[in-house]
């Protein structure tokens, strides 16, 4: 079965880190590009942040860049995370997706989504 499940959401406070798991199962990540999306009450999702197929491009949404960042861990199979420098504005559920096998993630098209975690900024 082609899935994909997220993990590692949580509180956290203002200023803190966490970081978002993407485990993936019946397929490679390694030869798909994976993204990570997230939505917050009453906005539109958005996407934050891809990585390619054989980590060939990397891509973050202006907002984030500096502060998070996307690995990958082949052996595991599974996409990560890391959400630093958090602020109130970042709060949302995080879901991932994975797309084809393209270098180009952030014009890949997602085919499969995962249910989603949620990552609560607050003091």
């Amino acid at each position: 079965q082609v899935q994909v499940v997220e993990s590692g959401g949580g509180l956290v406070e203002p200023g803190g880190s966490v970081r978002l798991s993407c485990a993936a199962s019946g397929f490679t990540v390694d030869n798909h590009a994976i993204g990570w999306f997230r939505q917050a009450p009453g906005k539109e999702r958005e996407g934050v942040s891809c990585i390619g197929k054989s980590d060939s491009s990397t891509w973050y949404t202006d907002s984030v860049k500096g502060r998070f960042t996307i690995s990958k861990d082949n052996v595991k199979n599974t996409v990560y995370l890391e959400l630093n420098t958090l602020k109130p504005e970042d709060a949302a559920v995080y879901s991932c997706a994975a797309g084809g096998p393209t270098e180009s993630c952030h014009t890949a098209p997602y085919a499969v989504w995962g249910q989603g975690t949620q990552v609560t900024v607050s003091s």
